[in-house]
């Protein structure tokens, strides 16, 4: 049988090219809206997608021939995962393609907040020399709190302790196993890490148990003067609370990768973004080209093998 792929957003030319050679058909889409996506995808096999192409029930119910449902990337939440799985679909994605990637980006944010890097610049920009309004902190010494182990946690991990950071690390499960093995501090709980760190950096897919789980009650807990990284999901924090501590002074300074709406759209959204202390990039954790070749030659490889299989 010769397999139909349909890529629906950018991968690079190498993974079409792994796919061509095996002798899949390949055809391409320009990141389909969900009823557009319904209305062509009965006669494809195995459907490529990132993070803009929405994979609803419906597109599932009209993929009559599916049988692979590929994230040449990380998060799943645009993938109604749980249903394609009921429908026997496989569900498979490259999250080891983006860990230097995102973790680098992690401590360029943290560097900026760190050291006002993005206001001394600015003010150059204006004609202002800044100096004696910047005095920022250093890493050496600092808790540093990893909250989600995996990959791209684990490596945030690695980073940090060549700044000479304190590294306490927070995961549901196998979590002394996973510290042990990076050489950090278990927390005791997610409570204790919100209550010692000096910065938060947070690791975790957007679930049902995840959603909010940074929210008004857990500000409370936190060092006052903490500075808090998402480059996750946004929906992982409360960010109306986020606006709050910040106001409140909980907060000394976020930086952000990751929205509710992608461009954002919201307005308490936008008012947290041109926040004086918040640093707003444009979910940019995955954008190396080293990042974006790997998770398209990963997820080719992948299909490969479960077509094989």
């Amino acid at each position: 049988m010769s397999y139909k792929v349909l890529i629906c957003d950018p991968i690079a030319e190498e993974a079409i090219d792994i796919l061509k050679k095996r002798g899949l058909i390949v055809e391409r889409a320009e990141s389909p809206s969900p009823e557009v996506l319904a209305r062509i995808i009965k006669g494809y096999h195995v459907i490529i997608v990132r993070s803009a192409t929405k994979v609803t029930r419906e597109v599932i119910d009209a993929g009559k021939n599916l049988t692979i449902i590929a994230r040449a990337g990380s998060g799943l939440d645009n993938i109604d995962v749980d249903y394609a799985r009921s429908r026997g679909i496989k569900v498979i994605n490259a999250p080891e393609a983006l860990s230097t990637a995102v973790a680098e980006l992690v401590f360029g944010l943290i560097l900026c907040l760190a050291r006002q890097i993005h206001i001394g610049w600015s003010g150059l920009k204006r004609g202002e020399w800044l100096k004696k309004k910047l005095l920022g902190f250093e890493l050496k010494g600092k808790t540093l709190g990893v909250i989600g182990l995996g990959n791209i946690g684990s490596e945030v991990c690695r980073i940090a302790k060549g700044f000479g950071m304190r590294v306490v690390g927070f995961r549901r499960h196998k979590m002394e196993e996973t510290c042990r093995k990076l050489g950090i501090t278990p927390a005791k709980s997610l409570d204790e890490l919100l209550k010692i760190s000096d910065i938060i950096t947070i690791h975790v897919p957007l679930t049902k148990e995840t959603y909010h789980m940074i929210n008004d009650e857990k500000f409370k807990l936190m060092k006052r003067g903490v500075y808090l990284i998402n480059t996750s999901r946004a929906e992982v924090i409360d960010g109306k609370a986020l606006l709050l501590a910040l106001e409140r002074g909980i907060v000394a300074g976020a930086a952000l990768d990751v929205f509710t709406k992608e461009p954002p759209t919201e307005e308490w959204e936008i008012k947290l973004i041109n926040h004086p202390r918040v640093i707003a990039t444009p979910h940019i954790g995955s954008m190396t080209r080293e990042a974006q070749r790997k998770a398209g030659v990963i997820i080719a490889n992948k299909i490969i093998e479960l077509i094989k299989a």
